[in-house]
């Protein structure tokens, strides 16, 4: 009787137990965690100098660079330049083969005094008629022949003073088509229009090339001045409206990886430069041209000659026509502004939080003062109403402020309103910011890695 007895005192005991750790459970549940605070990362709201940059990549190239294309086709037989040889305005380049234009000037010089024999005689030929006129006029006056006779010399004199202007035009033209023949011949022989640097050479010795007067004939060579550089980039129809002469900008060179060089913004084109027009790649950028202002290209641009690989190394850098590089524009900066890290902006709905804090209070029973929630229209926000927030945490909750936003850099965002600075804001994880964090909800905040790492550095 007595074990029974006392193994029902242990059965009590146990099932004690069992509901005192059920009821510790359920308190410490609700005690600490019946609303599991989110794990955020934050950051704080500070003031800082904001500088908008735009970013483009692009060629260096002369900002002066000439391409010579001849106007007579023929075939090259004189060539006195090479790649890359220093050149003088009125330098001689090279010589297209003349003989045809010389032919050419020769019969038009013929025809010139063919043209004026034939003047020569229609002018003897007016004379005579002048002569004959004025003799049938006396003779006609003194009633001696008749009116028709006297017509018919009036007449012969008229065709003849004709004649004889027919005859002189055809003189100007035939000189005319001398002075082309002789332009053409002049044309075969090309000489440079400017000092610079052989840049480009197309052309050998013994080939032939194709020119005419209203269409572009073959490139046969470029003169470029090489002392002053540029980069042309093509920057997106998104941030060239941002982009203004005068700018100034850091330029990075692929050949040059050890150190970046100053540039302004010289030029921006008006039209733009579509890529794959018309298919889901299309790709609308605008050109604009960055001048190098650091000193560069002192032996291209020097009067060394021709420019070899075993020219002498300079402290400045040599760029050369097609050269890759970047350029980062720097387009408009505000000072001492309140700015956030640019992923602590989301864009939320507005009316989709509205209506979802609705349909809470409505389960909840119109608690709190809340009574009214049963009685709004939810069909007032049904339209979509996107807006930029932040989330700032106050306390141990965050709220969801909305903000209006100004130029950005590459890590932070000006904030133009809803924030004064200073506030803590939410900056991740991603997935939260962006989605699933809600205005009011709890959160357990954690500084930014590279803020710790900062924090610990100045420490």
């Amino acid at each position: 009787m007595a074990k029974k007895n006392a193994t029902k005192v242990i059965l009590w005991v146990i099932a004690g137990l069992v509901v005192l750790l059920v009821v510790v459970g359920l308190l410490a549940k609700f005690v600490f965690g019946g609303s599991k605070a989110t794990e955020v990362e934050v950051a704080e709201a500070t003031f800082r100098d904001i500088t908008q940059v735009v970013t483009a990549s692009g060629k260096v190239q002369p900002e002066i660079e000439v391409k010579i294309s001849p106007d007579v086709s023929g075939e090259i037989v004189d060539l006195r330049i090479k790649e890359g040889q220093q050149v003088k305005r009125g330098d001689f380049l090279l010589r297209i083969d003349p003989d045809f234009y010389e032919a050419q000037v020769e019969q038009a010089r013929a025809g010139v005094l063919q043209f004026k024999a034939t003047e020569a005689q229609r002018r003897a030929d007016l004379l005579n008629a002048k002569l004959e006129f004025e003799r049938q006029e006396k003779l006609y006056e003194s009633k001696s022949v008749s009116e028709s006779d006297f017509q018919k010399a009036q007449t012969q004199y008229e065709v003849a003073k004709a004649a004889l202007e027919a005859a002189q035009y055809s003189v100007q033209s035939s000189e005319a088509n001398l002075r082309e023949v002789r332009e053409q011949l002049a044309k075969t022989s090309i000489y440079s229009p400017m000092d610079g640097t052989v840049s480009k050479l197309d052309v050998e010795l013994g080939e032939r090339v194709v020119g005419t007067s209203q269409f572009q004939g073959t490139e046969m060579l470029r003169i470029a001045q090489l002392g002053q550089m540029e980069l042309e980039v093509d920057v997106n129809e998104n941030d060239v409206v941002n982009v203004v002469l005068g700018d100034s900008a850091r330029i990075e060179i692929d050949a040059f990886p050890e150190g970046s060089f100053r540039g302004v913004v010289t030029e921006i084109a008006n039209s733009a430069r579509v890529t794959g027009a018309g298919t889901q790649e299309q790709v609308t950028n605008f050109p604009v041209k960055i001048r190098i202002l650091d000193v560069h290209n002192t032996v291209l641009a020097g009067k060394s000659g021709i420019v070899s690989s075993e020219a002498p190394a300079a402290e400045a850098p040599n760029f050369r026509p097609g050269m890759s590089g970047t350029v980062d524009i720097f387009t408009h900066t505000i000072e001492d502004a309140v700015a956030v890290p640019i992923q602590a902006v989301t864009v939320r709905d507005i009316n989709k939080v509205k209506r979802d804090q609705l349909m809470k209070q409505r389960r909840r029973g119109g608690n709190d003062g809340e009574a009214d929630a049963d009685s709004v229209d939810v069909s007032q926000f049904e339209m979509e109403d996107l807006r930029k927030v932040v989330f700032v945490v106050d306390g141990p909750t965050a709220s969801m402020v909305e903000v209006a936003t100004g130029i950005s850099d590459d890590t932070h965002v000006h904030i133009d309103s809803g924030l004064e600075g200073g506030e803590t804001v939410v900056i991740g994880p991603y997935r939260v910011v962006s989605r699933t964090l809600e205005d009011g909800e709890e959160v357990e905040a954690k500084k930014d890695p590279l803020e710790r790492a900062m924090a610990r550095g100045g420490a």
